[in-house]
């Protein structure tokens, strides 16, 4: 990834402290200009991207491989997000949450072995994150041989009441345990599921994405606040460039059928006001730069044309049809 360290990441970035007080001071003055405007916000996006792939694997930018070493910045972004929610609100938010990514974990197999490497990976990948947002503490982390960096107040901070739960949901994640390694699990594809773009790692599985609302309902009762899907879509390879609409049916199937699952679990009572697709627009992906598309509309990188998919009019006449 390069060695290059802008800015706020060559004082150590979300591994120290007073980055989460420039964060608060970058919110203030984002309040103070569009919150007459800007009711609804999302605080913080995809903190175990940042964290797992971005500071322990190498994965995405900052490009540090620490393994548990970077698990300190799971407390800081969420450190941040409580910050920002507090000066949201002091400027009139109506609603504020955080867009916290996660994933169904699964077992390769129904090995005793694989079923606690799927326990381990869930604590890192899911419950890191939801239990000190939800109920203001973190699961036991000494098996993995680390102390947060908790100062007086700061589980307060970062379980501040939020008015939604937002939660970023692609697909589940398969796990095999691993004897002798740096981690206790690899993950590996999911069997006998289709997948996108992404390839194996991404496969498509809707019902995973109706278990884990069940279960992220079961787990936290009326410590979770009702959950907005602020990030649900499919990356799938399109051409750089088109004269006519995409016909994208895999996406079309991809969205009817989590839409499907999201209807399920509000049928098995998961309280969840919102859904939104990613995206509108084909976009530069992390890591991946311009070359997966997840967008409802086409656009040309090199003059910025914008085509309409399929999927876009299928969505426009869903929710047209919705509304009537």
């Amino acid at each position: 990834m390069g060695t290059f360290r802008p800015g706020l990441e060559a004082a150590s970035g979300w591994l120290t402290r007073d980055t989460v007080s420039r964060f608060g001071e970058y919110v203030e003055v984002v309040a103070e200009r569009l919150g007459d405007r800007v009711r609804h916000w999302y605080t913080i996006n995809e903190p175990a991207s940042t964290s797992l792939q971005g500071y322990a694997l190498g994965e995405l930018a900052p490009g540090h491989t620490m393994l548990f070493a970077a698990l300190p910045t799971v407390h800081h972004q969420l450190l941040a997000h409580g910050t920002a929610a507090r000066i949201l609100r002091d400027h009139g938010a109506e609603q504020v949450a955080p867009a916290v990514n996660h994933s169904l974990v699964l077992p390769e197999t129904d090995a005793e072995a694989d079923m606690a490497a799927a326990g381990a990976l869930d604590l890192l990948f899911n419950r890191l994150f939801a239990e000190p947002l939800l109920v203001g503490a973190y699961p036991d982390l000494e098996p993995f041989g680390v102390e947060m960096p908790i100062r007086d107040g700061d589980m307060e901070v970062i379980s501040t009441p939020c008015d939604a739960y937002g939660l970023n949901y692609y697909n589940p994640t398969t796990v095999r345990a691993v004897a002798d390694g740096p981690l206790p699990f690899d993950m590996v594809a999911t069997p006998g599921a289709a997948t996108t773009g992404f390839g194996p790692l991404w496969p498509i599985r809707p019902d995973t994405l109706r278990d884990f609302l069940i279960d992220l309902s079961s787990r936290y009762g009326q410590a979770l606040p009702p959950i907005v899907i602020s990030e649900n879509g499919a990356s799938f390879p399109e051409p750089d460039a088109c004269t006519a609409p995409i016909d994208d049916d895999a996406r079309i199937a991809y969205l009817h059928d989590h839409l499907g699952a999201v209807a399920e679990a509000m049928t098995a009572g998961v309280r969840i006001e919102g859904y939104t697709v990613w995206s509108l627009l084909d976009n530069f992906e992390w890591a991946e730069g311009f070359t997966q598309r997840f967008g409802l509309v086409h656009v040309d990188m090199d003059t910025g044309t914008r085509t309409p998919k399929a999927s876009y009019a299928w969505y426009r006449d869903l929710i047209c049809a919705a509304r009537a």
